[in-house]
């Protein structure tokens, strides 16, 4: 895939992660989980590579926050999952890899790195009984639901996956 067509796919998945914000997540208690922005980090990861999918997973979690839907806790968090998932799938070229990074790198690594400010704000019990469980189950649920569609892509040949490049075949 050329520079433009990246670009191109990076524009589109920033367009999908930020209207569906507002049409597609899971209320849970007094919050809402959004798994189509990690399914995003995990497709970005897999098709463009960590430098899109970073530029992805900030641009989506910036826009969610000018329009009222996003959280200040989903910026570190979405950005390293999206590294990690790149980086797990750069090396091993495993989509399962880039999954795990996901869910390690946002669920986890992302909720330690929110966790001060989430508790400022939300106080102690319910960052650790509350925010961090649910921004877990977030990024599994929507990592998850990325893995389910790179596995069909790759078995009905949509989707390549060579040790130089990741394709998708017209």
């Amino acid at each position: 895939m050329n520079k433009t067509h990246k670009l191109t796919l990076t524009a589109m998945m920033i367009a999908i992660g930020t209207i569906s914000s507002n049409l597609f997540y899971i209320p849970i208690g007094f919050t809402k989980v959004f798994p189509v922005q990690h399914f995003l980090n995990v497709l970005s990861a897999v098709l463009l590579g960590p430098y899109y999918a970073i530029a992805q997973a900030f641009c989506v979690s910036l826009l969610r926050n000018l329009m009222g839907t996003g959280s200040i806790f989903a910026f570190p968090g979405s950005m390293v999952g999206a590294l990690l998932a790149s980086l797990l799938f750069l090396k091993t070229r495993k989509i399962y890899l880039a999954f795990i990074g996901e869910v390690i790198g946002t669920g986890i690594i992302g909720a330690l790195l929110s966790y001060p400010i989430a508790t400022l704000f939300l106080g102690q019990k319910a960052t650790l009984f509350g925010f961090i469980p649910l921004f877990i189950f977030s990024s599994f649920a929507g990592a998850l639901i990325g893995f389910i569609i790179l596995t069909v892509f790759l078995r009905k040949k949509v989707l390549i996956v060579s040790e130089n490049d990741t394709t998708i075949r017209n």
